[in-house]
This record gives structure tokens, C-alpha cells and sequence, in this order.
């Protein structure tokens, strides 16, 4: 039979409410969206199942979670383009715990970059990356002392990889590590699609006194291939205001020390 417009117009608004539940947790619990909408399970897995088919959630035992794009990951120009305002926010908090004298490590990274492009009033910096771009930029722009690891060259992302990298960022110990992340949830922490850009982020944390992600709102609830950092392996994260305040509660209320700032 078919739904009345009343009916119709409701189910339409439940699904883009469990979508932004979704957006703001990285998993969401068939009985919790009972609960929540006052609905029968039935209706809730008829939901699900109708916005997977349309792409815009995976089902899982019991719930949802975000879908997942393990093996699709914008290139370096498309990355630069989305987001830009977001992201110079965040670098320009970033710069902030930057001090004259430090010995850093920029991670590969279009907020990264944003950061790079800020820092040139900084002296006696030395910084270490696998970037060809944030190593161009510091060379033309800064005053710093560039170490730039070499390696297999990942086509279309201007950066170093293999274990070449690895073993050279090994030798080195930084005061502060500048991370990207392709997403970030609460189960999983941080995640990248890459096997052998995974394996260079890991060494780079491993070098590090302080571990700072700089991530954007737009990779929180979501899940990627291969796991970077879990959030107990790391002192900050710096995101923008967008993000939902509810995930960022569950992340200091499980992880105490970690600092999360809203720019």
C-alpha cells in the first residue's frame, strides 16, 4: 500500500536526521534510533537499508557506520580546492605552537601546506618532510632548514614513500609532528587509504615528543584502509568548528589528555 504524504514526508525527514547522527558518530545502534524516533525495528532496518542502496551508509550488524572510500582518495590538486578556508584556519592555529628554535616534522598534506606557507616569520627552524611542495614552499619562502627524506615518488601526490623513508625519518627525533589524516572516528582513530604512506606517517609519529593532527570536519566519522595513529597516541587534534560537538565529547570524555581545538 502505498504511504500517504504525511507518512512519506516523515520517513524522508528520519533519514536525513539518522544521516546526520551518522555524520557526528561513527556508528549508530538500531535500538538507540528506536529509541530516538519512537519507531519499530522493522522500521528502522527498512531506513538503512533503503539509504544503503542510495550509497550514502553501509549496514552493519545492528546499526550503520559511515561508508567507506578505502580505496579512493582525492589527488593533491583536488585536495587543495576543497575545504581551503577550513583548513587555513586550522593551519593558522597550528602556526601558533610553532616556537623559534623547534625541530618539527610536516607530514604530507594539503592543510600541512597551508601551514608551511605561514611559519616563514619563525627562525632557527628546522623542519623534516616527504612533501616536495612544502619543501619548495619552506625553501622559497622561509628561513628554515629543510630536510626533505627521499624515496619512491607517489605519483599524483607529490611525496615520498618506501621504506627508504622509513628508515631515514628513523634517524631523526622532532619536537612536534604536524599530521594528516584522510579520516578520523572514535573506534578506529586515524586512518589512510595508502598501505605505504600509512607505514611513513607511523615512523613520523614515532619520531615525535608531541603528535598534532590537523584534520578538517569533513574526515570526522569516517573510516578508511589502514590505521595511522590510535587517539591515545596523540596529544592534539586541531579541527574547525564544523565538526560535530557531540563526537568531540566522546573523544576527551574517553581520552582525557587529549586536547581537541575548535578553530
Amino acid at each position: 500500500m502505498k504511504a500517504n504524504d504525511s507518512t512519506s514526508l516523515f520517513a524522508e525527514e528520519r533519514r536525513q536526521q539518522i544521516l546526520q547522527m551518522l555524520k557526528e558518530n561513527s556508528k549508530i545502534m538500531v535500538p538507540d534510533l528506536c529509541e530516538h524516533f519512537g519507531v519499530s525495528p522493522a522500521t528502522v532496518r527498512n531506513d538503512l537499508r533503503d539509504l544503503e542502496s542510495t550509497g550514502e551508509l553501509k549496514r552493519t550488524h545492528g546499526g550503520a557506520i559511515p561508508v567507506g572510500k578505502a580505496s579512493f582518495e582525492l589527488n593533491s590538486l583536488e585536495k587543495e580546492v576543497a575545504h581551503r578556508d577550513r583548513k587555513q584556519r586550522i593551519a593558522g592555529f597550528a602556526a601558533t605552537l610553532i616556537e623559534d628554535g623547534d625541530t618539527i616534522a610536516l607530514d604530507t598534506g594539503t592543510t600541512t601546506l597551508e601551514l608551511a606557507k605561514i611559519i616563514f616569520s619563525k627562525h632557527d627552524l628546522t623542519v623534516v618532510t616527504n612533501d616536495l611542495k612544502i619543501a619548495s614552499c619552506l625553501e622559497n619562502e622561509s628561513n628554515a632548514n629543510v630536510v626533505l627524506v627521499g624515496g619512491i615518488l607517489r605519483k599524483g601526490f607529490h611525496c615520498t614513500t618506501g621504506p627508504s623513508v622509513q628508515s631515514q625519518l628513523a634517524e631523526y627525533n622532532v619536537d612536534k609532528a604536524f599530521m594528516a589524516a584522510n579520516a578520523i572516528s572514535l573506534e578506529k582513530g586515524f586512518t589512510t587509504p595508502g598501505i605505504d604512506l600509512a607505514e611513513v606517517k607511523k615512523t613520523m609519529i614515532s619520531i615525535a615528543s608531541e603528535v598534532i593532527f590537523l584534520v578538517d570536519s569533513s574526515k570526522f566519522g569516517r573510516i578508511s584502509f589502514i590505521n595511522v595513529a590510535h587517539l591515545q597516541d596523540v596529544d592534539k587534534i586541531i579541527t574547525d568548528e564544523d565538526v560535530g560537538k557531540n563526537i568531540i565529547t566522546q573523544m576527551q570524555e574517553e581520552y582525557e589528555s587529549l586536547e581537541v581545538h575548535l578553530v
